[in-house]
């Protein structure tokens, strides 16, 4: 299932949204000039590495393979991708449902809450391969806690999808609900089954990451926002 568009209108216009989007396809775009040894190792200085996390040396710079400097990657490689699909889906999600959640909360508890998922996001995937050496770039695990916190407001918003069945393309308008729901458990099961993967020391997709960035934004929607409180009536007698 694609998501194309929301049936979800704002109220102001989502410049942190459109400003994050904007900050990925710059750096993307100014990375395709460089060589592929190049590329590499802007990979490896500013995406996240669990095993250095975890085991490196503190007290010695990333250029004499310590440690020191990594406490920048968990954002910095929120805003590396290995491709132009890796990009394009990401940027189609936050395009998607980021503006909403904006809306509600706000352009700094919004920028305060993107960072915050996918700090979780990090955790998630370094909990589950602390002694990894691939790392770990993109959004999607900021982009999973956006998706935990539009669930929570907007569960019964309509998300028009687009259904590919073989050669044929079906758009269907799917309750927000349902669509992310269904979302997470594909995350869960594709975690479950990189299990193996992991244990033989393989890369692929950060699943743990999406996994962990949707539980931190479960928990930080409930602190970046308060429903208001219902107004009291007073009944005449």
């Amino acid at each position: 299932m694609i998501p194309i568009r929301d049936l979800n209108q704002t109220h102001r216009t989502p410049v942190v949204t459109w400003t994050l989007i904007g900050a990925n396809v710059l750096i993307f775009v100014s990375s395709l000039s460089l060589g592929t040894a190049e590329a590499e190792a802007l990979v490896m200085r500013f995406g996240v590495i669990p095993d250095v996390i975890v085991n490196g040396n503190w007290t010695s710079p990333r250029s004499a393979g310590g440690a020191l400097g990594s406490w920048v990657t968990p954002v910095t490689s929120m805003f590396l991708h290995g491709g132009l699909l890796h990009l394009g889906s990401n940027m189609l999600f936050l395009h998607v449902f980021g503006d909403n959640v904006e809306d509600v909360l706000g352009r700094g508890k919004f920028l305060l809450f993107y960072l915050f998922c996918g700090l979780g996001a990090v955790v998630g995937q370094v909990l589950v391969d602390p002694s990894s050496m691939v790392p770990m770039i993109g959004a999607s695990g900021a982009i999973s806690g956006v998706l935990a916190g539009y669930v929570t407001l907007f569960p019964h918003a309509r998300v028009v999808t687009l259904i590919p069945i073989f050669i044929f393309i079906h758009f269907m308008e799917v309750p927000a609900g349902i669509f992310i729901v269904l979302w997470f458990v594909l995350q869960l099961v594709q975690g479950y089954l990189s299990l193996g993967m992991i244990a033989e020391g393989g890369g692929g997709v950060a699943w743990f990451a999406h996994i962990g960035g949707f539980l931190a934004g479960l928990v930080c929607i409930r602190l970046f926002y308060k429903r208001p409180k219902a107004r009291r009536r007073r009944w005449a007698h």
